[in-house]
């Protein structure tokens, strides 16, 4: 307290001298209208500015829920074109309503939101990890997508993480088709750029063009069919001499890949779970473990 009196003595006549400069603003301000005016104006700039510098701040850091929300709704608007073009073509070709129902119902799916948090590209086995897990209802087995194309499989997930299978690994292998064509190949990647993959299992009598979009064919029970994968930019004969070999562009640009979502669908889900349930009882089988006594 001793040293508080000293100091207020010391320096009284600053403090004296910024009182009265504080009182005489005021009056200046108040009592005359031209320097009001300009005072007033010229702290509604600097408040409009501090305003401004504020909601920029805000609007940066709201860029990655913002970023989510558009990836999610790119995928899905993507798979929605390639539906409704496929629905109308075979409508122009008067296809049976049966099969237009069946289309129509790939369109009922969940888009789970999730980021990237791992990514490797320069590996011959590269795995991706992404930040939902179990909690937030992923499963082994499910497809991961982003607004431009197929992403890869998941493969381990624990509670709050999982790890992808993506399509630049070795052992990648999704079924796809060659849009608006009908034929159907594997695709796979056999390292290098990361911006090429192959198409294999392609016969022969195949007619398509360079250029012609690749697209999942929905034959793996784990994509619906119709997301994009990529461009056909090259084509060779495969080593057996009875099938193509497609070199495809990517549509999906890994190296700069942030977002992503995978997909919840129940009815793909319950084939996955059918075709696991035939192939374990199939290699009971073969193993004669599951004779029956008759």
């Amino acid at each position: 307290m001793r040293n508080l009196i000293a100091f207020l003595t010391k320096y009284n006549h600053w403090f004296v001298f910024v009182l009265l400069e504080v009182v005489s603003l005021v009056l200046l301000f108040q009592y005359n209208s031209y320097q009001g005016s300009v005072w007033f104006s010229s702290a509604n700039e600097v408040s409009g500015k501090v305003l401004r510098w504020s909601a920029d701040v805000e609007s940066y850091f709201a860029l990655s829920e913002l970023n989510e929300q558009l990836t999610s709704r790119n995928a899905f608007l993507e798979h929605q074109v390639q539906i409704l073009s496929r629905r109308l073509e075979h409508a122009m070709q008067d296809t049976n309503v049966v099969h237009r129902g069946q289309l129509s119902l790939l369109g009922e799916y969940k888009l789970i939101p999730a980021k990237v948090i791992s990514n490797e590209l320069n590996k011959r086995n590269n795995l991706m990890t992404i930040d939902k897990g179990s909690v937030d209802g992923i499963r082994r087995d499910m497809g991961v997508v982003c607004g431009t194309g197929v992403v890869g499989i998941v493969y381990l997930v624990s509670s709050h993480y999982s790890v992808v299978i993506p399509v630049l690994n070795s052992t990648s292998n999704i079924s796809c088709s060659i849009q608006e064509r009908g034929y159907f190949g594997y695709l796979h990647w056999t390292g290098g750029s990361s911006a090429y993959a192959y198409v294999d299992d392609v016969p022969l009598h195949a007619h398509f063009k360079l250029r012609d979009k690749v697209v999942t064919s929905g034959y793996s029970s784990v994509f619906p069919p119709g997301i994009l994968v990529g461009q056909i930019v090259g084509a060779d004969h495969a080593d057996d001499g009875l099938s193509y070999h497609l070199k495809v562009r990517l549509s999906t640009d890994f190296g700069r890949l942030r977002d992503v979502c995978v997909i919840d669908d129940t009815e793909m889900r319950e084939q996955v779970e059918v075709m696991q349930a035939a192939q374990d009882s199939a290699d009971v089988a073969r193993n004669g473990e599951g004779k029956i006594n008759r």
